[in-house]
């Protein structure tokens, strides 16, 4: 059925119709005016509601935020010390705003945590703007920027700590300007946008500019100019863009590497190794590990699954294939409207087929429809090690996008076309939540009951509505209240879920939605994280107070960065993080690690000693064969560079703290005064 203009279709009084010539939005009525402040308000109280119950939340980045509020170059580098030894494996954007707020506020859990929410507020209103601009309906603008704040992984990750909320925001930013860009062929919205798109660049690299080529190519198509004119405009938007994140490339460049901080995940300090390399097609091609995980178990031993199977790879991630987005933690965190959205693409393209080449409707459909099918394509083929977070890069499409076709079927309600498209769209958001909710069966068991029956109840009187016989016994007010309730219920399951996802604590980095999970005991499970998160976030109080009472630079050396980060957080001290995250890093070598021992620049190396269970060997393997890490009374200390371990453990005497060796390297090498000399040394 041809699209027909609102003005025939829809009386004054519809609060959605479509843009008016030339000047826009018409003036708020009261009640919307109320509506906006309801969603910003709602928005910022739930989401800065109890939010230190997340503590220190992803202890990695919590220790780049204490670090910044020490060192405005550690804020600069987005450093894991004060110290400057060596930066997080990601670009400094989000440690820019954490450190900047520690350095204002002291740093803490509040003042690391409260920017992120207020980002969700800024993001929930970018969301209003993009969408009541181009339906020209402040209501589809409240559902959108609604829809968006009850994202469980919304709720989740703008209450964390990780660069993912900054990079969405900035992601959303770029999406506004270059719709209001396409509005008025204006260059200058769009080089702002390039701007945006940049800072994403800096907060999480690739991953921030995964959005430009729906950006780029809805401009393209549908900006009021020539077609010279949009090249030139996307010409000047891709030099923004450059500028705006080179210039810190060219910065890591010029400053010298002896007076920076090492640059983590690169393999030769440079930032686009690390763009190219580990957080870039490496990890898309799940290359992203250089040499492999040096943390893996010694030959002779297998680390058993919960399920019972046999492994030694990482937990939280998700498989490449078709069903990514929709199945495991990942369904949960952002596949609520997912269907609905893709339904939504599809019914409005349809819908606005005879418009104009610049309708504003089809721009953004098409703004967030790519952004949803181009970042929803990568993340389902990625090989590489995927966090259910991740899917945070497609909220806002998928939220702007419903809001989108529920404004164009609620336009059309009047016609067949849109009473079955809002049947549809009700029907299988309902459907949708009600096999999510029924994942986890024990959770508030008659919500997915009352939504799915809401929902078919719904979708058949619309469809019945859709035909002749039923639309003369279906008034329009009817028709008005049975779209409203069925959206109601088609974004039930999402809000309830984001909800639950609010009071519980996470910390960690996997961090889920939902409600609180019942805990079982599983010995394996809990060896699995001791040994992948060596030090697990604890830190012996006895240790930590050897830790804080040094003088040196750096308290500490210690493999992963991860471990470095919990004794920083519980010591307040510097600590070298030997081969950074992964442990891959080639930085210190021997020479300059014993060079930093010379030097009194560093007072203890740590090492944890872990028991392997003999359950974890394998079959038919003899105790001890072939392992040359791994003494036969099954105890291992896992190590990342090895030479720097054995060159200690040959030099110096350890001290146990509980399963962890701590050699004094302040000792003079071979001290025949020490207790027990290292062997080494009788030679």
């Amino acid at each position: 059925m041809t699209a027909i203009p609102a003005e025939a279709a829809l009386p004054d009084a519809n609060p959605i119709a479509t843009r008016p010539e030339p000047g826009g939005l018409p003036p708020a009525r009261l009640w919307e005016r109320a509506g906006l402040a309801a969603l910003l308000l709602g928005t910022a109280a739930a989401y800065l509601w109890h939010i230190t119950v997340n503590g220190m939340g992803n202890g990695f980045y919590a220790a780049a935020a204490w670090s910044g509020a020490r060192d405005w170059k550690a804020v600069l580098f987005g450093s894991l010390d004060p110290g400057n030894f060596i930066t997080v494996d990601k670009p400094p954007v989000s440690q820019w705003v954490m450190g900047v707020s520690g350095q204002l506020f002291g740093f803490g859990s509040a003042s690391m945590l409260v920017p992120q929410a207020l980002m969700a507020v800024a993001a929930v209103a970018l969301m209003y703007a993009m969408v009541a601009g181009a339906t020209t309906s402040r209501a589809a603008g409240l559902l959108a920027g609604a829809a968006l704040a009850a994202t469980p992984v919304v709720a989740l990750m703008f209450r964390f700590n990780n660069p993912d909320a900054v990079m969405v925001l900035l992601m959303t930013t770029g999406a506004y300007c270059t719709l209001r860009s396409a509005r008025q062929a204006s260059a200058r919205w769009l080089m702002l946008a390039g701007v945006a798109l940049g800072f994403a660049f800096l907060a999480k690299m690739l991953e921030g500019l995964m959005v430009l080529p729906a950006l780029a190519l809805t401009y393209l198509i549908v900006a009021p100019t020539s077609v010279r004119n949009r090249l030139l405009h996307l010409s000047a938007a891709a030099a923004a863009l450059v500028v705006s994140s080179g210039w810190y490339v060219l910065l890591t460049v010029l400053w010298p590497a002896t007076a920076r901080p090492y640059l983590a995940g690169s393999t030769d300090n440079t930032f686009m190794d690390l763009v190219l390399g580990y957080n870039g097609f490496a990890r898309f091609l799940g290359q992203n590990h250089h040499g492999g995980n040096r943390f893996a178990l010694p030959p002779g031993y297998e680390m058993p699954t919960s399920a019972g199977h046999t492994g030694g790879g990482f937990g939280g991630f998700s498989g490449p294939g078709p069903a990514r987005l929709f199945t495991g933690e990942i369904g949960f965190e952002i596949s609520w409207l997912l269907p609905a959205a893709l339904l939504a693409f599809a019914l409005v393209l349809v819908s606005r087929r005879g418009m104009p080449r610049t309708d504003p409707v089809r721009a953004a459909a098409l703004a967030f429809g790519l952004w949803l099918v181009v970042d929803g394509v990568a993340f389902t083929v990625m090989r590489g090690g995927m966090h259910a977070y991740y899917t945070l890069a497609i909220g806002p499409a998928v939220a702007g996008m419903f809001a989108i076709g529920v404004a164009e079927v609620w336009r059309r309600r009047s016609e067949a076309f849109g009473r079955v498209g809002a049947a549809a769209l009700v029907l299988t958001s309902g459907l949708w939540a009600f096999v999510l909710l029924n994942r986890n069966p024990g959770w508030l068991p008659p919500l997915r009951w009352t939504l799915v029956a809401i929902s078919l109840a719904v979708a058949l009187g619309l469809v019945a509505a859709a035909f002749p016989a039923g639309a003369r016994r279906v008034r329009a007010r009817a028709v008005s209240v049975l779209v409203a309730v069925g959206v109601l219920a088609g974004i039930g399951g999402s809000t309830a879920y984001a909800a639950a996802t609010l009071p519980q604590a996470h910390t960690g980095g996997s961090p889920t939605v939902g409600p609180a999970r019942p805990t079982t005991a599983d010995p394996s499970s809990d060896m699995r994280r001791e040994v992948t998160a060596f030090l697990d976030g604890e830190v012996e109080p006895q240790l930590a107070t050897l830790l804080r009472d040094t003088s040196t630079p750096w308290s500490a050396a210690v493999d992963r960065s991860s471990v470095a980060a919990s004794l920083e957080l519980a010591t307040h001290t510097s600590v070298v993080a030997i081969g950074g995250f992964t442990s891959d890093d080639p930085v210190p070598t021997l020479d300059e690690f014993q060079t930093m021992v010379r030097t009194h620049q560093v007072t203890y190396y740590l090492a944890q000693e872990v028991r392997l269970p003999d359950s974890w060997r394998v079959r038919d393997q003899p105790a001890g064969a072939g392992r040359s890490d791994a003494p036969d009374n099954g105890w291992w200390r896992p190590a990342g560079h090895k030479d720097i371990a054995e060159w200690v453990s040959a030099h110096y005497s350890a001290v146990h703290i509980g399963n962890v060796a701590v050699y004094d390297l302040t000792a003079p090498a071979c001290d025949s005064t020490q207790p027990s000399p290292p062997a080494a040394c009788a030679k």
